[in-house]
């Protein structure tokens, strides 16, 4: 079997809104994220853990930020390309693991919705996928409120 593990990491800062959008849940908050697209830390992040389980870069060399079209987007999109792409190269995800670094908004009564979600558009069982947060204990950008941080891993298996 050939086992792969990868990383993804991202950061999103905070800016103007009424929500944010985190791993495809918006969750009601005093501000939005920044980003080019729809600023989904969460996707964005295990959307670059399988592409580095894969060694195929990262998702702003799939979907640069410079290109317009992309301006906007939904994360789905960059996740569902990530998934094809393990497909094509006849890998399966085994399992994910998401944690969403803030002091707010809370994650702990959105994580549900987050799992089903992200569960549904990398066409997984949901006991495949795990989110979670937990804070900078007010250290650092996070610790400030200033932006959401996460950290993911995937697990892929080619038998």
């Amino acid at each position: 079997m050939d086992i792969r593990l990868g990383n993804g990491f991202d950061v999103h800062a905070f800016g103007p809104g009424t929500h944010v959008t985190l791993c495809g849940v918006n969750v009601p908050h005093d501000a939005g994220l920044v980003g080019h697209s729809d600023a989904d830390v969460g996707m964005h992040t295990v959307t670059d853990a399988i592409y580095g389980a894969l060694a195929k870069g990262d998702i702003g060399q799939h979907f640069p930020p410079s290109d317009p079209q992309w301006k906007g987007a939904q994360s789905h999109i960059f996740l569902r390309h990530a998934v094809n792409l393990a497909t094509e190269m006849r890998f399966a995800i085994s399992n994910v693991d998401c944690t969403l670094i803030c002091e707010f908004p809370k994650i702990g009564p959105h994580a549900a919705r987050m799992r089903e979600v992200m569960a549904d558009v990398m066409g997984l069982d949901v006991a495949r996928v795990s989110v979670k947060a937990t804070t900078s204990e007010r250290l650092g950008f996070t610790g400030r409120g200033e932006g959401i941080a996460c950290i993911a891993t995937a697990a892929l298996v080619r038998p």
